[in-house]
Formats: C-alpha cells, sequence, structure tokens
C-alpha cells in the first residue's frame, strides 16, 4: 500500500460535505497549513471540525471559516478569532466548548476505544449541563464520550514512507490523539524518508493509524510575536 502522495488535492479529495474533521494544532503551532489550504480551495462545506482553536482571521482554520466552510466548532479556545466570535454571536456557527484537558482525553479515547469517561473538569459549571454525574469516592464527576472523526489531518516533522510518525517538541499537543482517532489520517511532514531510518523508539505515531503522508513547506506564521525592548 503506497501511503506518499505528492498532490494535496488528490489527498483530500474524498473529504466530503458534512464530514467531521480532526485537526492538530494549538494556536498556530504544528497545524496542518497546507491541507487546510486544500479544503479551502476545494470548497467542502457543511464541515464540524473538532480542534483546540479555530486558527486567526487570515490563518489556519480562519479561512475555512471566512469561506462559510464550517459548520460546527468543537474547541477549546476561541479568542483570537474575530470571525469566529461574528458567526458564533450571529448564530452562523455551532460552537461546543470543552475544557482543553477533557478535548485531549476525549480524543485519545476515541482512539483508544474508549467510548467514554468520568471526569472532575467542568462540574458546577454550564459544561456539566444535561451529562450524567456520578459520585466517587466522595467527589463528583460528569460522564464525557469519547471523539472520534472521518478524517484526521496531522502535521509532523518526520514520517517514513510506512506513515510513521515523529513529532518536533511542542508541535506534538494535539496531534498524537487526533491522528489515532480518524478513519483516515493525513499526515503533512517536512521530510520523508525510507523505512526503517527511524528508530522504532522515537516513533511517535505507529504507521497503522496514519493512511495518507505528504512532505510540504510551511510558513510557520507566528500567532502572536512578542519581542523585549531593546
Amino acid at each position: 500500500m503506497n501511503k506518499v502522495y505528492t498532490n494535496y488535492q488528490e489527498a483530500v479529495a474524498d473529504i466530503h460535505d458534512g464530514a467531521t474533521l480532526m485537526v492538530g494544532g494549538f494556536g498556530l503551532c504544528g497545524i496542518p497549513e497546507n491541507l487546510i489550504l486544500a479544503l479551502r480551495d476545494k470548497g467542502v462545506k457543511d464541515l464540524t471540525v473538532i480542534s483546540n482553536n479555530c486558527g486567526v482571521d487570515d490563518w489556519g482554520l480562519g479561512l475555512l471559516l471566512q469561506n462559510r466552510q464550517i459548520k460546527k466548532m468543537i474547541s477549546s479556545y476561541v479568542g483570537e478569532n474575530k470571525e469566529f466570535e461574528r458567526q458564533f454571536l450571529s448564530g452562523e456557527l455551532e460552537v461546543e466548548l470543552v475544557p482543553q484537558g477533557t478535548l485531549a482525553e476525549r480524543c485519545r479515547a476515541g482512539g483508544a476505544g474508549i467510548p467514554a469517561f468520568f471526569t472532575p473538569a467542568g462540574v458546577g459549571t454550564p459544561v456539566a449541563e444535561g451529562k450524567e454525574t456520578r459520585v466517587i469516592d466522595g467527589k463528583e464527576y460528569i460522564l464525557e464520550y469519547a471523539l472520534k472523526a472521518d478524517f484526521s489531518l496531522v502535521k509532523a516533522h518526520t514520517a517514513d514512507k510506512m506513515g510513521n510518525l515523529v513529532y518536533r517538541k511542542t508541535t506534538m499537543n494535539f496531534n498524537p490523539m487526533m491522528a489515532s482517532a480518524g478513519a483516515i489520517t493525513i499526515a503533512e511532514v517536512e521530510e520523508i524518508v525510507e523505512n526503517g531510518a527511524i528508530d522504532p523508539d522515537h516513533i511517535h505515531t505507529p504507521s497503522i493509524y496514519v493512511q495518507r503522508v505528504l512532505q510540504g513547506t510551511f510558513e510557520k506564521r507566528i500567532e502572536r510575536r512578542t519581542v523585549r525592548q531593546g
């Protein structure tokens, strides 16, 4: 099975209207920026997107928002995107806000085959409304369900031709758990090496979770540049 693609449009060709996507990244760190651009150009719409945040107004998932391609966001942080705020307040965009640790665990559980779990995060807040609760060892917990996706789009630093992935530093963020929870996982990377070139002990996402790999070039924009006064 050849997992290496050279054309981004071919890699996303079967992402359909109404699909559920997991998209890795934290802010603009470790986002699959070229795959997002390919989706923008494809024009696919009515997407449900599971991601920590929704990029910024002119980059990352914010580009899909501008094109009205996203129907629903499941995320934990939305503070850097004015268009996100506008669409949410106007009722154009459905939003499910999830505590960040809970979001990460819901994705991880989806990849691990765990259907649901109890967590104390959100107890006594609007997050708990309508959810099953249980007292365990004298402490109250709420039931959260695992998340899965039709497609997961992730960014890694290195892949081999089998699809084993290695992330670099903080770009791991949400990418590993999302890579495991998609029915089809598409990874864009900075380098593709021959099979066997990656030390097995250094692999972060095993190839069994990855169906497509592309090598690309990346802008790696900084979400909010802060410098020290000279």
